[in-house]
């Protein structure tokens, strides 16, 4: 086991790391920017390193700094977290140059992953289900056309990098091609260097489920059931994420976790990830992509199973093989994620800052809250606004609704505006109780908030 690692991120997963690594019995270091000096992740580290000013550009993503870190501390291991520098290969490169331990996946399969053209040749390969589209890259409008004219409207243009929802959009026409394919392009090459685009056939309203893997460095890779993440919201960024998915049949959920387990063998996969796939309304299931990290939904995959997946991270990154078989996962109960974020949800989702005046989260049990920040402290404008993590237990899932709706009617936040009103309306919607969901869910329910 590691002695001392570096935590390369900030916020509430920061603060999931390092209390991890406590509980292994090793110390954390924490990195931070100058607006960040006074993040509960600081607090709670063994040590800490300013790595630059407020921006990102400036401190998580400055790689120089990041690596400086890691080398004046004596880190012998890494933890990205999720964002920043999770996926990308040339942090994983930078720091096996450098001796240092990459808690995550090996180069290799970042590269074949992070890359979505890549990766569905992978699905492929792997015997894997995946969504019509183009073979390979888009390059151009005319290209991108005539794949649409083969496959079908509508159809979505999806950049190849990346993830977070950005540079996708949906095409209805051909009139909307050409508009939304610049739009998407340029948004990809923006948030990610890249603005190669595909083309893909629209799955229209369907679930969206993924399977979390491990896999050790012994040849031994298992799944741990699925997640249901299907209530995003327009951008196609998750809000609200439990575990099992309501729908899902045994057969089902076993034959989309072989299919996920294929996937990250053929790509020599090691470490935590989750093939996400795309469920239709007959039951078919679609690879949509793998994202090579530790998701922001882990916790309910770890209420059901009762794996600590962050520990397990840093067990697989030191060698320690998989005690379990596929035989010895059982999923019992049922859980669910809500996002808190500092958004005004009356003025279109804009970010909220300023000082948290009064923080009075639920505490009953059942119920986990993964957080970063706390009443006195000042939410700033260069971060993302996620500020915790509201998960709820319950031996079943009306149980854990039940639950989730007296936690957000208890949560008293003052000082800064979040999404807990939105939230609070979003889980009494009759669709959500029932569990009828898809990604078009958040569409029509904010249509009829606007209607009535």
């Amino acid at each position: 086991m590691f002695e001392r690692v570096l935590v390369a991120n900030r916020g509430e997963i920061a603060c999931r790391v390092i209390r991890a690594l406590h509980e292994l019995g090793v110390e954390a270091i924490a990195v931070h920017s100058k607006a960040d000096a006074d993040s509960r992740h600081v607090h709670i580290a063994d040590r800490s390193v300013c790595v630059g000013e407020a921006s990102n550009t400036d401190s998580y993503l400055n790689l120089a700094n990041v690596l400086m870190a890691a080398e004046i501390t004596g880190a012998q291991a890494v933890h990205p977290g999720f964002g920043y520098f999770s996926e990308r290969a040339r942090f994983a490169e930078a720091l096996e140059a450098m001796g240092v331990t990459f808690i995550g996946p090996p180069v290799s399969a970042i590269e074949a992953m992070g890359d979505k053209a890549k990766a569905k040749e992978a699905a492929i390969d792997a015997n894997c289900p995946v969504v019509p589209g183009s073979d390979g890259v888009a390059a151009t409008e005319g290209e991108a056309t005539k794949w649409a004219e083969q496959i079908g409207y509508p159809v979505l243009l999806k950049a190849v990098a990346g993830g977070g929802g950005r540079g996708i959009r949906r095409v209805n026409d051909e009139e909307e091609l050409g508009r939304l394919f610049r739009t998407a392009q340029a948004e990809a090459q923006a948030s990610f260097g890249n603005g190669d685009l595909l083309v893909e056939k629209c799955v229209v309203e369907p679930r969206h489920v993924e399977i979390q893997i491990l896999g050790d460095q012994h040849g031994n890779v298992i799944h741990l059931g699925e997640r249901e993440c299907s209530v995003q919201n327009l951008r196609h960024q998750k809000i609200v994420e439990e575990a099992p998915c309501a729908v899902l049949d045994p057969d089902t959920r076993r034959r989309m976790g072989e299919a996920a387990v294929r996937v990250a063998k053929s790509v020599g996969y090691t470490n935590a990830g989750t093939v996400e796939f795309l469920l239709d309304s007959t039951g078919s299931f679609y690879f949509l992509e793998m994202n090579t990290r530790i998701q922001v939904e882990h916790p309910v995959t770890e209420s059901v199973t009762g794996l600590d997946l962050v520990q397990w991270q840093v067990r697989i990154a030191a060698g320690e093989p998989l005690p379990y078989s596929q035989e010895d996962i059982d999923l019992t109960g049922h859980a669910i994620e809500a996002r808190i974020t500092a958004q005004d949800p009356d003025k279109d989702f804009a970010p909220s800052t300023g000082k948290i005046t009064r923080w009075e989260p639920p505490g009953f049990g059942g119920v986990r809250l993964d957080t970063h920040v706390y009443a006195g402290f000042t939410v700033s404008p260069f971060y993302d606004p996620m500020i915790a993590k509201l998960i709820v237990t319950g031996r079943d899932r009306a149980d854990a609704v039940n639950r989730l709706k007296v936690c957000l009617d208890e949560f008293n936040v003052e000082g800064i505006q979040t999404n807990i009103p939105f939230l609070r309306r979003l889980v009494r919607h009759p669709d959500y109780v029932a569990g009828e969901v898809s990604t078009a869910f958040v569409g029509r329910f904010l249509a009829e908030g606007q209607e009535g």
